[in-house]
């Protein structure tokens, strides 16, 4: 019988990950998607590129280049920084940047809101100032005859 020779496998290179974030591509593909499961209570703090589902409950603060999804029965204390933000359950704290926020029938939130938009269902509560709509050099373009051009004082 001859001995059988064995090679041992070369020690895999690690490649040290750079402080600074780097910018996603926007290839279409869907977003790897994190869940806080239903029967889970978690603090902490949440950040990174992929998208966040808290069914459970959650307590720190959130910031994602995705989306967050706060379920029906959920809850979520801290602020909260996500592309979009879609509440059915319950968020106490701000939404300090957005481009978009849904809030279903069933959200509530208590804190204020900055968001490029707005969706508010019938039933949805909220308590708390909510900026939407303005971008970082101030107001958008208005239309003529939308009833916000003459008198208005919005930067041109």
């Amino acid at each position: 019988m001859q001995p059988v020779r064995v090679d041992t496998p070369a020690k895999p290179q690690y490649t040290p990950l750079s402080a600074a974030p780097t910018v996603r591509a926007d290839t279409n593909l869907p977003r790897k998607e994190s869940v806080i499961a239903p029967d889970i209570t978690i603090e902490g703090k949440i950040e990174g590129s992929g998208s966040v589902r808290v069914a459970g409950k959650f307590k720190g603060d959130v910031n994602v280049q995705g989306d967050l999804t706060i379920e029906d029965g959920a809850k979520l204390t801290g602020s909260v920084r996500a592309d979009k933000v879609t509440i059915a359950g319950e968020l106490e704290g701000n939404i300090e940047q957005s481009s978009r926020v849904e809030l279903q029938q069933t959200a509530i939130l208590t804190g204020d809101l900055k968001a490029g938009s707005l969706t508010v269902a019938a039933g949805a509560r909220m308590r708390g100032r909510a900026e939407f709509g303005w971008d970082d050099g101030g107001a958008k373009a208005v239309k003529p005859g939308n009833g916000n051009g003459a008198g208005s004082d919005a930067g041109s």
